[in-house]
Formats: C-alpha cells, sequence, structure tokens
C-alpha cells in the first residue's frame, strides 16, 4: 500500500523545525503517528485525555485514513 498523503488531511500540518518535520495535529506538537499507536491499546476517550488533541482532530484524521483506505487500489487478499 503507498504511503498516506498527509497534504491532504486538513486537521494536520507538518512544519521543518517543528518536531523534526513530522506530520503533527494542526497547532499542537502532537505527532499524528503517536495517536494512531497509542489508539491500538486505548479508546478514543483515554487518547484526548491522555494527549493534547481533541475528539475532532481524532475523528479527523481517522476519516481522512478510512477514506484513503477504501480510495487505494488494494488487491483481493492482500490483508490476510
Amino acid at each position: 500500500m503507498a504511503a498516506l498523503d498527509w497534504s491532504r488531511c486538513p486537521a494536520v500540518e507538518s512544519i521543518p523545525g517543528k518536531v523534526n518535520g513530522a506530520w503533527v495535529f494542526k497547532g499542537t506538537r502532537l505527532p499524528v503517528a503517536t495517536v494512531i499507536e497509542n489508539l491500538e491499546d486505548l479508546g478514543i476517550d483515554e487518547v484526548i485525555e491522555q494527549f493534547d488533541v481533541t475528539r475532532e482532530q481524532v475523528a479527523a484524521v481517522l476519516e481522512f485514513v478510512a477514506q484513503s483506505l477504501r480510495a487505494s487500489d488494494v488487491p483481493s487478499g492482500a490483508c490476510r
């Protein structure tokens, strides 16, 4: 699967020199990857409580990921 084009997600930004240019939630220093990784073990409410992020920001990123996955051309049987 191709990498996500985070520049198309309005809830995030990448600024050279800010968190080494990582994609972060707009207006924060919180990397998107940190939230996604923590969603493996925590619920959305717990992520919101533990990190400087809103429900709307998390929802926007998850919707972007879902739309990107739906739009990608994933061959049948690729995920097992």
